[in-house]
């Protein structure tokens, strides 16, 4: 292709408090339409706006976890349009002078960690929703949303790839669970991304026409969205077209993007000073309490599982996804020091089975000294591996101690090497042939003969001692 793209994304991220930004209507998901309402989101006359602190403490924990600069005053605007979700005809918003400036974050990319800059995150209040009938012909307003806090974090122009676009979002996603202001859902509308797209010609310096592609609610459909818009780009180019500044919706139906309207200027939305709210200010002293709240951020866990416990980058990826997981890890990690055994038992017999339950991990039935214990017990020999996977499935559905099930369904290993010993005599005299044709020569006989001691142990015989008095009988 003879074009470079070019791509930044607008990330709406709705705030885990429990009432709206100005007004103690619910925030709460799900509810009757129009059932979380109070009379200023419904822009009754007469109401006046009461700043939640809340929200306020949420962005500034958003701002420190992505580096930005926190703005000790920042200001309220108004900014105009007219639509049936918005009642009041204005969103209050921070235009002029918002409350986090500049930092950026870290991704992952096949040639190395790449800084994606930020250029803003400012706080508003969402607007409502916009219900189509389409037997009767209707459209309602639901007004549940209106009002609910939310964070806009605008990235700088820096991604160029739509897989580099989806690492960026992911990541962003990640930090804003972990440090708790977002549940990141993004089908239910809490994390909400648009993106702007432009094409230049190559090595060229000054960027192409900025196309904006909204309505996205996947990772998958961020990805598709950006590829189609990209190629739709380049195909006018290349007919001789002329692109032109526009909002596009993603039609995820038809896997393309259509235009919606003419992108607006500033001044269309008529942003002017809030008169009913004065300016947010907020000390240093209390940004550094703030500070203080924060947890080892996903990137930085993943750097000291990889650096620290020596663990594969795979597993450190598959360990940090999730704040509840990486915390129970750590948590057992103090009660059994082998990181990486701990890890297979972790993403191995406890997701599988997590999952399958959907249960949280709050929710366990064994205590992490329980789980300890089972595997320290694997690693003494007196249980097998196999035999504590059955152990393992038993704890997690009674949360029964490891010991007591172990002895309740005899699953002890065997290490007591006279009564393997006798075991293996046994079956050499019985399988005289096949331990004269090892002896020969013929190895593969070996795993045979194995299988046959375990058989008359009933499985309890310890692995490590069958193989290695076996090879002694056998002249090994």
């Amino acid at each position: 292709m003879n074009y470079q793209s070019t791509i930044g994304l607008e990330v709406h991220a709705q705030l885990l408090s429990q009432s709206k930004l100005f007004c103690g209507a619910s925030t709460r998901f799900g509810q009757e339409p129009n059932a979380n309402v109070h009379p200023l989101c419904m822009a009754l006359p007469g109401t006046l706006p009461k700043l939640n602190a809340a929200a306020v403490d949420m962005a500034i924990r958003t701002g420190l976890a992505l580096q930005c600069k926190i703005n000790l005053e920042s200001r309220w605007d108004r900014k105009h349009y007219f639509y049936p979700d918005l009642p009041s005809g204005f969103q209050v918003t921070q235009n002029e002078v918002p409350i986090c400036v500049h930092g950026g974050l870290s991704v992952p990319t096949p040639e190395g960690e790449r800084f994606i800059r930020l250029r803003r995150i400012h706080m508003e209040e969402d607007a409502g929703k916009l219900m189509h009938d389409t037997q009767s012909g209707e459209s309602l307003v639901d007004l549940n949303r209106a009002g609910v806090p939310l964070l806009e974090i605008v990235s700088e122009p820096d991604m160029h790839t739509a897989e580099e676009a989806v690492t960026y979002l992911r990541a962003l996603r990640d930090i804003l669970v972990y440090i708790g202001v977002n549940d990141g859902n993004l089908e239910e509308g809490s994390f909400r991304c648009d993106a702007n797209v432009s094409i230049a010609p190559k090595g060229s310096t000054t960027l192409g026409t900025r196309v904006e592609i909204k309505n996205i609610n996947s990772f998958r459909y961020v990805q598709k969205a950006i590829e189609h818009e990209i190629a739709r780009q380049v195909s006018v180019l290349e007919s001789g077209g002329k692109l032109v500044q526009e909002t596009r919706l993603w039609d995820a139906e038809k896997n393309e993007t259509r235009s919606m309207r003419s992108k607006e200027n500033a001044q269309d939305y008529r942003y002017f000073p809030e008169p009913n709210l004065p300016p947010l200010r907020i000390t240093a002293n209390h940004v550094d309490s703030v500070k203080q709240t924060l947890p080892e951020l996903p990137r930085a866990k993943y750097r000291r599982y990889v650096e620290t416990l020596g663990l594969p980058a795979y597993d450190a990826s598959v360990l940090t996804a999730e704040r509840p997981l990486a915390e129970y890890f750590e948590a057992c990690l103090l009660h059994y020091a082998d990181a990486k055994k701990l890890s297979n038992w972790v993403m191995g017999e406890l997701l599988r089975m997590v999952k399958e339950e959907a249960l949280e991990f709050s929710a366990l039935r064994f205590s992490k000294e329980q789980f300890a214990n089972l595997l320290k017990a694997v690693d003494a020999g007196k249980v097998s591996l196999n035999a504590a996977k059955e152990v393992f499935a038993e704890m997690f559905r009674t949360g029964e101690a490891p010991e007591r099930i172990v002895e309740a369904r005899g699953l002890s290993q065997v290490s007591d090497t006279s009564a393997i010993e006798a075991a293996i005599a046994a079956v050499l005299e019985t399988h005289a042939s096949e331990a004269e044709k090892y002896r020969a020569g013929k190895k593969q006989v070996f795993g045979f003969l194995v299988g046959q001691v375990m058989k008359a142990m009933k499985g309890k015989g310890n692995p490590a001692l069958v193989n290695q008095l076996l090879r002694n009988h056998l002249g090994d």
